[in-house]
């Protein structure tokens, strides 16, 4: 199954197209193939021969060599999809089970380290790529995916399309956010890097968008020059504007809707990391000197 050692057999090709006619995302199908293929090198015979009790075992050997929970359910679903519908063999993945992930409380910047990180971005395109990723509690690769023409200055929204989970959606466009906006399209029309109708934060060709890859570097080198000694990433910045709204009282499934969330139980984290919702919290050992 590996496209490098191995060639475009009937059942790598059949894989691909029942992939492609579910149309999954290019991403997902990518992870799809990988999973297949390393269990193809495991087992070092045609998948297509597999036991219940050969992938039992391959849970095993993953579960011993140290592979994290995330991973590791991202393989089992690689796998379940392939021997689910491309051999249509159900009862093979019988033994495979999911495992619980670690939930893990966010990573949030307060207000001064979010400011501090935006304006040791660099350039005035960084800064602007993570204004808006704080501004509007976008995802890196809905950062990256914008248009100028999903700017809406009337409405005062910005238009995410095919976010994750393939869906459409509206985010919000702050007053600041659309000032910041409009002095970096300014520039970088008067510069050329920016095409009509063309992407909001181009890459070094202006027909192609900036890769979540640079904006991760962006950030990364930022934290080092703003002296954040905390694990910065893109999503630092949602997260941070998630919690930042729950600590001004914004109704949390109105944060629910910004952010995209399908389940209000994934917003709900927030509440976790929410400090000045938790400092106004009066304890009840407080209470016990006025009895």
């Amino acid at each position: 199954m590996n496209s490098t050692t191995h060639p475009l057999s009937p059942l790598r090709q059949r894989f691909l197209d029942d992939m492609r006619m579910r149309k999954l995302a290019a991403k997902t199908q990518s992870g799809y193939l990988r999973a297949v293929s390393r269990f193809y090198d495991w087992l070092k015979r045609s998948p297509d021969t597999a036991t219940a009790e050969d992938l039992r075992r391959y849970q095993m050997y993953l579960v011993d060599h140290g592979m994290s929970s995330i991973s590791l359910n991202i393989t089992i679903t690689g796998l379940k999809f392939f021997f689910n519908s491309t051999l249509d063999q159900p009862e093979l993945m019988r033994h495979m089970h999911p495992v619980r992930e670690p939930r893990k409380i966010p990573i949030v910047l307060s207000q001064e380290e979010v400011a501090r990180l935006i304006g040791c971005a660099g350039n005035l395109k960084n800064q602007t790529a993570l204004s808006v990723a704080y501004g509007a509690g976008l995802r890196v690769s809905e950062v990256a995916a914008l248009k100028v023409s999903d700017v809406d200055s009337e409405r005062m929204t910005l238009r995410i399309e095919q976010g994750k989970g393939s869906k459409d959606r509206y985010a919000m466009l702050s007053p600041v956010l659309l000032e910041s906006l409009r002095t970096w399209w300014r520039a970088a029309r008067a510069s050329g890097w920016m095409l009509n109708g063309g992407w909001l934060f181009p890459g070094q060709d202006p027909a192609d968008p900036i890769s979540t890859r640079q904006l991760n570097r962006v950030i990364h080198e930022a934290a080092k020059v703003a002296q954040i000694d905390k694990r910065v990433s893109m999503h630092t910045l949602r997260h941070s504007f998630a919690t930042h709204l729950l600590e001004q009282k914004v109704d949390i499934r109105v944060i629910q809707v910004l952010l995209g969330h399908k389940k209000l139980e994934t917003t709900a984290l927030y509440t976790q990391v929410a400090t000045k919702i938790l400092r106004e919290v009066v304890s009840p050992l407080d209470s016990l000197n006025s009895m």
